[in-house]
């Protein structure tokens, strides 16, 4: 898997103001209660939020400069409710079980080979409580749009950082389709407010799952669907949905 440490110094500028997910996140924690397991924590945007609505959370991502700005963040109460491990996601051992796992915003397709996919979702299902669920957040593979956009450079994005910059966020990406691969390049160019611009590259694979592979993967990995939904907002999956959400349990 990619080395993400290079992500984490715009981590939270990509992705710290998305909320989207996080109610349906609460929602479940609601259902299940502790602990709460969630796997490629990032620099903590859901990890925190549950924390800080009183659940109890470990996460375990494989950068430590992303576990290091969770660590960073963590004081008072919510200090006592996080744990947090430097780990590959496919090969963990934490000794517990949690009543929920998750693995939001596309986590599992940084896993970049079929094998790897399956070894995540079988470590997942070996922390996971007897009656517990897990919760998998992948997109709906618009494989068209993959084409359209292939080997363009498209900006996504341009926002104010705490240091006074400006930072502008440009993606380019090139699929194997055969495979069934992203390969993904961002480009961070950090604006002083001398004018003087630093560009830092990040780049990664990530494998994307239609609807079916992905519930056959999760039955041979010894779970039984519960439900997928195509949105946030839990809404029935249909061809045009964004997201694939796949709820399921231990099968016995």
């Amino acid at each position: 898997m990619a080395d993400f440490d290079v992500f984490a110094r715009y981590y939270d500028l990509d992705y710290g103001d998305f909320l989207d997910d996080l109610p349906l996140y609460l929602g479940f924690a609601e259902r299940m209660g502790s602990p709460i397991l969630e796997l490629a924590c990032g620099t903590g945007r859901l990890l925190l939020t549950l924390a800080e609505a009183g659940y109890s959370m470990t996460g375990i991502d494989s950068s430590a400069a992303m576990l290091a700005a969770v660590n960073g963040k963590l004081a008072g109460p919510v200090k006592r409710r996080v744990k947090v491990f430097r780990y590959d996601m496919a090969d963990f051992a934490l000794g517990r079980q949690f009543k929920m796992v998750t693995i939001p915003v596309g986590g599992l397709m940084l896993a970049p080979h079929l094998e790897e996919q399956a070894a995540v979702l079988r470590r997942a299902r070996e922390h996971l409580a007897d009656e517990g669920l897990l919760v998998v957040d992948i997109f709906n593979p618009d494989v068209e749009e993959m084409a359209r956009s292939a080997g363009q450079l498209i900006h996504a994005w341009t926002k104010p950082a705490e240091n006074g910059a400006t930072v502008s966020k440009f993606v380019s990406q090139t699929p194997d389709f055969a495979d069934q691969l992203q390969h993904i390049t961002f480009f961070y160019d950090e604006t002083q407010p001398g004018g003087e611009t630093r560009r830092t590259v990040a780049s990664f694979t990530q494998r994307y799952l239609f609807r079916f592979e992905a519930e056959l993967l999760l039955e041979k990995c010894g779970f039984q669907l519960e439900n997928v939904f195509g949105s946030y907002d839990l809404d029935d999956f249909e061809s045009d949905s964004e997201n694939m959400i796949f709820v399921a349990r231990r099968s016995a």
